[in-house]
Parts: C-alpha cells; sequence; structure tokens
C-alpha cells in the first residue's frame, strides 16, 4: 500500500490484478472451524422474539425463518448446536442478528433444501437462495410490476488487488452457463450480459451469454460505469440502476446458483482473495460463517499491535475491529495492513489542490463538498454539490494531498441523510 497520497494531474491510472497464471489449484481450502457464525440482516432484530433457541441442533442447508412476526429466512451454511444469539450492529448502523454455532465435524444435510429450489418460481425458491455465496439478496432481481429488462453478471472484481469474480469467470464457465438459465427462469427471462476484462473473454463465451469486455483499469468494474461504459445510460442521482431496468449480480452467485440446481444443496463455501501484509495475495475456499481469526491462522499471518483488518480491497475496503467477524456470503477479500503501511489521516483543511476533482469519475466537486459533510451540512451537500451522485469508488481519498478522510465523508453524510428522510418519512406518514 501507497503510504503518501497521489501527486499529479488528472485522473491516476490503476489497474485491476488479472488472474494470468492462475489455476483451480492454487485455491487453498480452509478447515472447517469449530464454531461458526452466521450473520442474518434484520431490519429490527428481537433477540426474544426468534423462532429458535441456545441448544436447537441445526443441518447444513436448513432454512430458518427469524422470527413468526418476520419473512425473513436464513440458510445453514454448517450442522451443530447453536450457542448463543445476539444483535450485532455493523457499518453505518446496519443491524444483523448474530447466531453463534458449535460446528459439528460431519455435515448433515437438510433434505427439504432439493424440492425447494426445483421451482422456477421465485418466491418459493429465494427463501434458499438469498445468502449464497456471492448472493446477498436475490429478491433484488425480481420485480413482478416492473421486471429487469437487463441483468448484468459482473466478471470484474470491484476493488484492486482483488482476484475472486475473475477467479469464477476463469474456472467455472460451464456453472456460469447453467447458473445463467437457471436465473432467466426465475427472473423473467430478461437479457443478460456477463461482463470481463479482455483476458478472460475466452472463457466468458463458453456461458452463452452476451459477453462485453472493459478496460481493467478502476474504477470500471463498479456498477454505476458498467451502466455508462457499456449500457449507455447514466444512472440518475439519488437512484439505483434498477430504476432503469437493469439488475447486477456477481459471478460467483450466478455460479452457485448451478450448484443448486444440479446437487440439490447449497455452496456453502465463499471464494476469498486474501491480501497479505506485503501485498501479495491468495485465493482460499472457506466456509460461510467461519471467524476471521481461524482464517488468518490457517494460512499464518500473524496480527500484531496495531495493523489493520480490512474487509474489501485498498479503496473501499471496511477496516473492522475485531478478528471474531466472520466470513459472509458478500465477503470477496480480507486484508491485512501492517502498522508500517498505513496511511493515516489528518485533521488539515482543504488546500484546493483540485486532485479530487480530477481524479472522480462523475466530476463531482469534491472540494466544496467535503466543506459541507465536515460541518454536517448534508441536505446542502446533496443539494447544491451532488452528494448523491457520488459512485462511492474513494479516489477522492487516494488523491488528497491533505490527507483528509473524504470518502469516510461522503458515507456518513449519504447515511446521515438517509436517516433524516427516513424521519421526515415517519412525521408525515
Amino acid at each position: 500500500m501507497i503510504k503518501k497520497p497521489f501527486l499529479g494531474f488528472g485522473k491516476p491510472r490503476l489497474d485491476y490484478a488479472g488472474v494470468e497464471g492462475l489455476g483451480q489449484g492454487e485455491v487453498k481450502d480452509i478447515p472447517l472451524p469449530g464454531r461458526a457464525v452466521l450473520f442474518v440482516e434484520a431490519p429490527h432484530p428481537t433477540v426474544n422474539d426468534v423462532s429458535f433457541q441456545v441448544g436447537d441442533e441445526i443441518k447444513t442447508g436448513q432454512n430458518l425463518k427469524v422470527s413468526p412476526f418476520s419473512k425473513t429466512t436464513f440458510t445453514s451454511t454448517v450442522t451443530g448446536a447453536i450457542t448463543d444469539i445476539s444483535k450485532k450492529t455493523g457499518y453505518l448502523g446496519k443491524t444483523f442478528l448474530s447466531v453463534g454455532i458449535d460446528v459439528s465435524e460431519t455435515d448433515q444435510w437438510d433434505d427439504a433444501f432439493s424440492p425447494a429450489v426445483q421451482t422456477p418460481e421465485l418466491e418459493k425458491a429465494g427463501l434458499y437462495l438469498n445468502g449464497l455465496p456471492g448472493i446477498s439478496n436475490i429478491d433484488a432481481l425480481a420485480h413482478p410490476e416492473t421486471p429487469l429488462k437487463t441483468i448484468v453478471v459482473n466478471g470484474m472484481d470491484k476493488d484492486l488487488l482483488v482476484t475472486t469474480q475473475q477467479m469464477v469467470v476463469k474456472s467455472q464457465a460451464d456453472d456460469l452457463k447453467e447458473g445463467i438459465d437457471y436465473l432467466k427462469k426465475i427472473t423473467g427471462n430478461p437479457k443478460v450480459i456477463l461482463v470481463v476484462p479482455p483476458d478472460l473473454s475466452e472463457e466468458a463465451a463458453k456461458s452463452g451469454a452476451q459477453v462485453e469486455t472493459i478496460t481493467p483499469s478502476y474504477p470500471n468494474s463498479l456498477p454505476e460505469m458498467i451502466m455508462k461504459n457499456v449500457l449507455n445510460q447514466v444512472v440518475p442521482a439519488g437512484m439505483d440502476c434498477s430504476s432503469l431496468g437493469v439488475g447486477f449480480i456477481n459471478a460467483e452467485g450466478v455460479a452457485a446458483l448451478k450448484s443448486v440446481i444440479t446437487d440439490g444443496k447449497p455452496p456453502v463455501t465463499k471464494l476469498v482473495t486474501v491480501i497479505g501484509k506485503n501485498e501479495n495475495t491468495q485465493m482460499i475456499r472457506v466456509r460461510i460463517g467461519t471467524p476471521i481469526k481461524a482464517v488468518l491462522s490457517a494460512l499464518e499471518i500473524p496480527l500484531e499491535q496495531g495493523d489493520r483488518l480490512v474487509i474489501g480491497g485498498p479503496m473501499t475496503g471496511r477496516s473492522i475491529y475485531t478478528e471474531d467477524m466472520p466470513v459472509l456470503q458478500d465477503t470477496d477479500a480480507i486484508m491485512v495492513q501492517g502498522k508500517d503501511q498505513l496511511a493515516l489521516n489528518a485533521d488539515d483543511p482543504c488546500v484546493n489542490c483540485g486532485e479530487c476533482i480530477r481524479a472522480c469519475p462523475v466530476r463531482i466537486p469534491v472540494n466544496m463538498l467535503v466543506r459541507l459533510l465536515e460541518n454536517s451540512q448534508y441536505e446542502e451537500a446533496a443539494k447544491e454539490y451532488d452528494l448523491l451522485s457520488c459512485i462511492e469508488c474513494g479516489l477522492c481519498s487516494y488523491v488528497c494531498e491533505a490527507k483528509i478522510p473524504v470518502f469516510h465523508y461522503i458515507m456518513l453524510g449519504k447515511y446521515e441523510l438517509s436517516l433524516m428522510e427516513e424521519a421526515e418519512e415517519n412525521v408525515n406518514g
């Protein structure tokens, strides 16, 4: 990791990592953990109202309803006994139900999984498909009243040094083909586009989908950039891609669908790129729910006082405060930064150099935006300086000469603005 800001005139050229020379044999399998933790996304989880309790035995692939008062369900990735149930708060106030499990050495598979996913009806199959590797919420791809016209399968990784999605395209092309066929059935047969870097176009063509290549230069793999560069559509400020009839899913999520319909079992492992202190990367396969400290132990990566542990890559990854954080279905990368590698933020004022404006892919006047965000003027930031147009690439922080944590100010601003809008809706409603 660089320790000084980028100095230049214009957008820095940052190329994505590639998978040239990598093969399936270079994926290291991490042993099954003795204890797993499953995070279930729930808007208002109440521990006392859950439909299961400490001591219950659960099976791999078993679908569990969070509470009698909620439609939220999750699929267990391990077999064992529930040891604890608690509420956790994640990044920017996101709430989870945390379920700790003492893991059995042998998987016992739940028999109800296979028949539930054989139906092409999303309402039935979706209960089991949400939370699979690479799939946070497959329901988001199906809009009964306004079905998506296009689904983009992203075979590019969203951050630097990460090669998880590219590895799937390289090594699981046949799985992608079957997964895409199933995806079409449960989402109303939309057009499917597979986006990859040029060096993976030959493997991608085996999927049968329309293949589009993009220049492997950051941040071209982010959904808003794909919308602009591939589909020639600009996402309006404050809206998402689905408002234009386009949905996104990672290549790993599509490959997971193939395993579902062929084997009748949920894929319970996740491909993860591990980025060590020396920036060397290693691809691993790990059971979802495995604590990160078990991953680091298996890879013999030590952590010392002052080191930083990040979920994701160097541009948009999010620091975590504990090694007990589990691998989730959307954990594409784990990065360890040594204390001597950290580029520390400063509290110096903006010097108005303009580097952030030149680097910004959507030309936001970042130098003015951050001034408002520093002073908690979130509504003004959205109205006057395009806060909601930000695509969250992090280039502004990367090039900042004053080392202002611009990206964090922007994320905080969006979060606070959403809370203000929610409160206003509650008052008016």
